[in-house]
């Protein structure tokens, strides 16, 4: 299953350059790294990146996140995963540009 995480694109520079990151300011300040499914990026993007252009979204396979991958209750009671491990080059499936269209920005096709 793959699960979806955004990235400003100074802080997805910064972790394709280092090649590991430990997440974004919010995800330092809650002592984990915040991911979506299919079902919730839209709306995690709607609600923590409204506006924003040059963002990038990534894929990661559930699989290969190992035991760090935990689901945990979230945004309306949904379950969400939190990664509690540093996320590194090597986990990311795909990474794609998410533009922002009139309506909010426009996910590749297959993901939401």
């Amino acid at each position: 299953m793959q699960i979806y995480k955004i990235f400003r694109r100074p802080e997805w520079d910064a972790f394709a350059a280092a090649g590991r990151t430990d997440g974004a300011p919010i995800d330092l300040a809650d002592g984990y790294i915040h991911i979506s499914t299919s079902a919730q990026v839209a709306e995690t993007a709607a609600k923590h990146f409204a506006g924003q252009r040059d963002l990038v979204l990534v894929a990661l396979d559930t699989e290969a996140l190992g035991d760090a991958l935990r689901w945990e209750t979230s945004r309306g009671g949904a379950l969400f995963p939190h990664l509690y491990r540093p996320l590194v080059i090597a986990d990311v499936v795909w990474d794609k540009s998410l533009p922002l269209g009139a309506a909010g920005h426009i996910f590749p096709e297959g993901v939401v």
